[in-house]
């Protein structure tokens, strides 16, 4: 099938399919006429995909994981190097959870001293403008 009809089928757009193309994610044949030719397996992958980067996980992890997947939600065959890599990323978003909540509360400090401080001084502040420019 061509990359349209791919796209019809997944619901993906072609410049996401040629960007999974270009990342080892998507395998297409080339015609004579150089147009990309996906067999049918690719609509299954594509899900895949889809669902992989749903659930946070890099095009890397996603090609390094592709192997152990089946099924389109999909279920991952627990190979050893599999469990690895997704612990790893786990690790890496449990650690930017803790640096977001870190400077939420610093944040939030700042804006309680700001409030504390100019209540008297200073006229209200609008912070949907501030937000918006």
């Amino acid at each position: 099938m061509r990359i349209g009809e791919l796209s019809r089928r997944t619901g993906v757009n072609a410049h996401q399919l040629r960007y999974y193309e270009a990342q080892g994610l998507l395998e297409a044949d080339r015609g004579t006429n150089g147009y990309r030719d996906y067999d049918e397996s690719a609509v299954l992958r594509v899900k895949q995909i889809r669902h992989l980067l749903a659930a946070g996980l890099s095009s890397e992890d996603i090609a390094y994981l592709l192997p152990c997947a089946t099924g389109e939600t999909p279920d991952l065959l627990g190979c050893p190097e599999l469990i690895s890599a997704m612990r790893s990323r786990l690790r890496r978003l449990d650690d930017q959870m803790t640096r977001l909540a870190q400077s939420r509360t610093a944040l939030a400090d700042y804006i309680s001293a700001a409030e504390r401080s100019g209540r008297d001084t200073y006229p209200p502040f609008d912070h949907t403008e501030a937000v918006a420019s």
